[in-house]
């Protein structure tokens, strides 16, 4: 008989959070909806304050839940935006704990950027060609503007991620910067790093308005 691993005891707090997931799972709550208050937790789970705490606090951190001091727990309403927020944070740590994953992080933000553009030039309308241009300009204007040019180039590829339609890409765009903040802070402060950046984006305005992916 092949060695059997042994079972691993549970804290109470995985327990009462397992037990509340089945319920949300079940559609027991629904989105905005409130949970149950921490004494109804505790007796109907038969366990202390603190494992329902914990609990909660453990749903809070997955953006499953949110907490307003005074208030019950209450159901999130889902978002992309929260996804994103809720792998930022482990991203971060991440960085800070392996930061040799930087490269693998560019890539993958390469690679995002350029599908991403492929596909605005084929869905831009005028109306979001216009719209990029605006926001081309604004970078442009902040060329000079240390504090101002990294969140203008967020809000150009930003615009190009809500071309294509799909509510994912614009918070991951935003993810993507937060998370390589540091890095692109010193890239920039280079010689000639803004021009750079600058003739990079009005090739890919140009590509985007003509519709050439």
């Amino acid at each position: 008989m092949p060695p059997v691993a042994p079972i691993q005891r549970r804290k109470l707090f995985q327990e009462v959070l397992e037990r509340l997931l089945e319920r949300l799972r079940a559609g027991e709550f629904q989105p905005g909806d409130q949970l149950p208050s921490e004494r109804e937790l505790m007796q109907f789970y038969g366990v202390g304050r603190p494992a329902v705490r914990e609990a909660l606090q453990a749903l809070e951190r997955d953006g499953i839940v949110t907490i307003t001091h005074g208030e019950r727990a209450r159901v999130a309403l889902p978002s992309a935006e929260r996804v994103i927020e809720q792998i930022a944070e482990s991203t971060r740590h991440l960085l800070q704990v392996e930061p040799g994953n930087l490269d693998h992080l560019k890539d993958a933000r390469l690679f995002l950027e350029t599908g991403l553009a492929s596909r605005a030039a084929e869905r831009a309308t005028p109306e979001a060609v216009a719209r990029l241009e605006e926001r081309f300009a604004a970078h442009e204007a902040a060329r000079q503007q240390a504090d101002a040019f990294l969140p203008r180039d967020m809000e150009f590829h930003r615009e190009i991620a809500a071309i294509v339609g799909n509510p994912i890409f614009p918070a991951l765009i935003e993810a993507m910067f937060d998370w390589l903040g540091s890095y692109y802070v010193q890239l920039v402060r280079l010689p000639g790093a803004e021009d750079l950046t600058i003739a990079e984006h009005r090739r890919i305005f140009d590509a985007i308005a003509a519709g050439d992916p």
